[in-house]
C-alpha cells in the first residue's frame, strides 16, 4: 500500500494532515456553469489560493491542465449523471481507475446516493472501484449522501453519520459528506468514521463568514478539510477564499481572522 501513501500526500498536507479539495466536476452534471466556463483559469485562481487538489471528470484534465504555476493535486471523478435526467441521483460510473492512471491522477473519486432507487446498484460499483483501487494503490475519495423518500432531513446526523461509516466500510481511504449544522452533531460523523471526513460546501452560500464559520466548525469536531466548490470557484476573487479556507483548516485560523485577510485583498 506505499504506493497508496504516496499519492495521499499529493492531495493532503503533511503538516496539518488535513487537505482543501475544490471539486470542479459541475460541467457535468449542470454545463459550463459561472466559475467553470475556462477550466485552465478555474484550476489556476484556487492552485494559487493554496488548494491541495481539484476534482475533475476525465475530459476536463487536458483543458484544465496549465504547464505553469502551483502544483495541485488531481483526483478524477469516475461518476456521473445529469440535471436533465429522469433520475439525477442515478450515478454511473464513466471512467475507471486505469483510465485516471494514465490521465497522471493522484488519487479517484465516487458519488453514492443512499437512500436513492438505484442506491444497490451504486453500491456494487463502489465496491469494484475499491478493489481495483486497492490493486493498484490508488487512493479513494468517497462523496456520500443521503437523498431519497426515506430521508426526511438530509443534513439530518443520523443519515449523515451512517453515509459517512459506509463509505468508510467500502474501503475509502476519504469520507466527504454534508455538514450537519453545528460541531456537537458533526462529531457524531465524525468519531463514527474511521478514515478521514471532510466537508462539502454545498450550495452558494450568502455570507464569506457562514462559509469560513462552517470550516471551523467541522475542524473543531475532528474534521480533517473540506471539499467545497461552487463557494470557490464562484467566488468573486476565488484565489482569496481558498486561500482563506486554507487558513483556518491548515494553519489555525479563526473565521475572524480568516475574513479579515479575506477583506484585506
Amino acid at each position: 500500500m506505499h504506493g497508496k501513501q504516496v499519492r495521499l500526500e499529493r492531495i493532503v498536507n503533511r503538516e496539518s494532515g488535513r487537505t482543501v479539495i475544490i471539486p470542479m466536476d459541475h460541467g457535468m452534471t449542470l454545463g459550463p456553469i459561472p466559475g467553470l466556463s475556462d477550466m485552465k483559469r478555474a484550476v489556476q485562481l484556487v492552485a494559487d489560493g493554496g488548494a491541495n487538489a481539484i476534482v475533475e471528470h476525465k475530459g476536463m484534465v487536458e483543458p484544465g491542465h496549465r504547464r505553469s504555476g502551483r502544483d495541485v493535486g488531481l483526483i478524477v471523478h469516475l461518476s456521473a449523471s445529469t440535471a436533465m435526467s429522469h433520475d439525477p441521483n442515478q450515478k454511473v460510473l464513466v471512467c475507471t481507475v486505469e483510465e485516471a492512471i494514465r490521465l497522471g491522477a493522484d488519487a479517484v473519486s465516487i458519488h453514492v446516493n443512499l437512500g436513492a432507487r438505484t442506491e444497490p446498484e451504486m453500491l456494487r460499483s463502489a465496491g469494484e472501484v475499491s478493489n481495483t483501487c486497492m490493486t493498484w494503490g490508488m487512493p479513494l475519495v468517497a462523496m456520500m449522501y443521503t437523498r431519497g423518500e426515506k430521508v426526511a432531513d438530509s443534513f439530518d446526523a443520523k443519515y449523515v453519520k451512517h453515509a459517512a461509516r459506509v463509505g468508510a466500510e467500502l474501503g475509502a481511504d476519504i469520507v466527504k459528506c454534508v455538514y450537519t449544522g453545528n460541531t456537537e452533531t458533526f462529531r457524531e460523523v465524525v468519531e463514527g468514521c474511521p478514515v478521514p471526513v471532510v466537508i462539502a460546501g454545498g450550495e452558494k452560500m450568502e455570507t464569506d463568514r457562514d462559509i469560513l464559520e462552517m470550516v471551523a466548525g467541522s475542524l473543531e469536531a475532528g474534521g480533517k478539510g473540506v471539499s467545497i466548490g461552487r463557494n470557490a470557484f464562484q467566488h468573486k476573487r476565488p484565489d482569496r477564499i481558498v486561500a482563506a479556507i486554507s487558513s483556518v483548516v491548515h494553519d489555525g485560523a479563526s473565521p475572524e481572522d480568516a475574513l479579515k485577510f479575506l477583506q484585506s485583498g
